[in-house]
């Protein structure tokens, strides 16, 4: 099993010489009348590389000039109905296809304190308890995301057998367990946390202090179908 100095170094390693992460958590969005160019250039772009045709090949299809196609992409200028039609016909997309985006609803979900759905999750031993708290589906961000409060009593099976593909994200907040990922051991107590490759065989490998709890999320994305 891993030190929590070895875990450290392992972190500090892995973030040695990466630029920080380029996505800020407080930014906010212009209000949402003001993104309907953006919305409208994201879909033409997404569309004409689907087609797998350059900025100058939509140009030459739709004689808008490349630097009017380079703003209209970029969100920094609001196309004319006759330019949308003309992008429209050249990518073979309704007119509407270009709003999809911007009308598209932005969805919450809120789950009170004991309501998460209790389910058996594909390849559930006995005494493993799954409340789901929480889905989206077809979102925005081309990922799903399940997050799940797990409960190991006494009548837990021990099992290193979960294997799909995606991410997980583990979180201890009671008990304790020994927790495998591959070939690895982590002594997992309240307040540590786990983050790992999900194609790799993992699961409970000792329950040490029951009853144990812990949120595990794991992420995969949004097309294809997990295991």
């Amino acid at each position: 099993m891993k030190s929590k100095r070895e875990t450290a170094e392992q972190l500090e390693q892995a973030h040695s010489g990466r630029a920080p992460f380029s996505q800020d958590p407080h930014a906010v969005r212009e209000p949402k009348e003001n993104n309907l160019e953006m919305a409208i250039g994201h879909e033409v772009r997404a569309y004409r590389k689907k087609l797998g045709i350059t900025v100058t090949d939509l140009a030459a299809a739709t004689g808008i000039s490349l630097g009017m196609l380079s703003k209209i992409e970029n969100g920094n200028i609001s196309p004319s109905l006759t330019t949308l039609q003309s992008l429209s016909r050249a990518l073979g997309v309704p007119l509407t296809a270009f709003f999809r985006r911007f009308e598209e609803p932005r969805n919450a979900v809120f789950v009170k304190a004991g309501q998460g759905i209790e389910l058996e999750r594909r390849g559930t031993r006995a005494g493993h308890q799954y409340n789901l708290l929480g889905h989206i589906d077809n979102n925005t961000s081309g990922v799903i995301v399940e997050p799940y409060l797990i409960t190991l009593t006494t009548d837990s099976d021990i099992f290193p057998t979960f294997q799909h593909e995606g991410m997980e994200f583990l979180y201890m907040l009671e008990g304790e367990v020994v927790y495998r990922h591959g070939d690895q051991l982590f002594q997992m107590q309240p307040g540590d946390s786990l983050f790992f490759d999900a194609d790799a065989p993992h699961g409970p490998e000792e329950l040490v202090k029951l009853p144990s709890k812990y949120l595990s999320i794991i992420s995969y994305p949004q097309q294809s179908s997990k295991s």
